[in-house]
């Protein structure tokens, strides 16, 4: 075996590779009713998404990709991906967890859980090193794409568009969703449909 295809660096391109054609794939095949149903509790939540990252990153920890979700008991939950050590350490010396709740009751009180299995490690692992070419925080792009937008924010999830590091932001506006994607090194608006 050609050694230098099988070292930590190659092994973790290729996973992130197959994470990203997953993460694409699942977000293609988003169930409509779900959204639908998403959409519908949406403003029911009394945390802005912005609110509950900056809640989250007020130490050293950095939030990494953020979105409103149905749980599994179909109620509106927040949920916050974050590497416990910032963005200077790299995902195998860093602790990935995700903190979710219900944003319906001001303040948010998440609970927290670290990651463990393959797949969440993994999407993880992408998401902090996108987030780690970014000169500005999470929030910061969330609370732009905010003012920008008419709507409410509903998921800001990194992803590599050609062979560049993006953010893509869904906002929520009345029963349709816009995306809007921008540019994590430049911070510069690139599209929204």
């Amino acid at each position: 075996m050609n050694r230098q295809n099988s070292s930590p660096l190659h092994l973790l391109g290729a996973a992130l590779v197959v994470v990203a054609a997953v993460s694409a794939a699942s977000f293609a095949k988003a169930d409509d009713q779900e959204t639908a149903a998403l959409l519908q509790v949406l403003n029911n939540s009394k945390v802005s998404m912005a609110e509950g990252v900056q809640q989250l990153t007020k130490g050293g920890e950095a939030a990494i990709s953020a979105k409103y979700e149905l749980d599994d008991n179909k109620k509106l939950s927040l949920s916050v991906y974050t590497a416990e050590k910032g963005l200077a350490e790299d995902a195998e010396h860093n602790v990935l967890k995700e903190f979710s709740g219900s944003p319906e009751q001001s303040p948010w009180a998440p609970h927290a859980e670290t990651f463990q299995d393959i797949p969440h490690i993994a999407r993880a692992s992408e998401h902090l090193t996108l987030v780690a070419l970014a000169h500005r925080p999470l929030a910061d792009f969330i609370a732009t794409a905010q003012k920008q937008n008419r709507g409410k924010v509903f998921s800001a999830i990194p992803e590599v568009q050609n062979h560049r590091p993006v953010l893509l932001v869904l906002v929520a506006d009345q029963a349709k969703v816009k995306e809007v994607r921008y540019d994590l090194e430049t911070g510069q608006l690139l599209a929204g449909k």
